[in-house]
């Protein structure tokens, strides 16, 4: 399973960037990967773990801005179609459980 945030956070004042900052760095530490600018992904073992981790994005939600959540199979994530650019793939994100390098 899959959380997928999309968000869009002012950056008008000091303060906002500020904001902006610090939810962004709390995506990155709880291991989010940017998909591209504003939209986050993290894979989730099961419903369960997805919730969690949707509950942890309310807990350290920005005061002012628009912050989206949503939660995918995997399966309806493979299907995802690129219609311009390419899949890049830095990190091993799979839900395998031995990884092989």
């Amino acid at each position: 399973m899959r959380v997928i945030v999309l968000f869009d956070l002012p950056v008008v004042k000091i303060s906002d960037r500020t904001e902006y900052t610090k939810f962004r760095k709390y995506l990155l530490k709880s291991g989010f990967l940017m998909m591209q600018e504003s939209v986050y992904c993290k894979l989730a073992q099961n419903q369960s773990a997805a919730d969690s981790v949707v509950d942890g994005l309310k807990k350290n939600k920005p005061p002012k801005g628009l912050v989206q959540v949503m939660k995918v199979t995997e399966k309806q994530f493979a299907k995802m179609e690129f219609i311009v650019g390419e899949e890049q793939n830095e990190v091993v994100d799979s839900d395998e459980r031995i990884i092989y390098l």
